[in-house]
């Protein structure tokens, strides 16, 4: 995966940086298909933030045993 391609989805990309990217995606077919994927990662990581958990108290998934 391209570096550019993550952070150009989530807009940490200075103005220099996105109008170079966005030149680069002009002429990439992997890095637009990278982008097709991504695209829905910003609302998805929204959505976690925001989203209440069954217990304020539980670890992730991925730390309990």
């Amino acid at each position: 995966m391209h570096d550019g391609v993550a952070a150009y989805v989530l807009g940490v990309l200075d103005e220099e940086e996105h109008e170079a990217f966005e030149r680069h995606l002009d002429q990439c077919e992997r890095c637009q298909a990278e982008l097709l994927e991504l695209a829905e990662l910003p609302d998805r990581l929204d959505d976690l933030k925001t989203a209440p958990s069954a217990s304020g108290d539980d670890p992730p998934m991925s730390m309990s045993r």
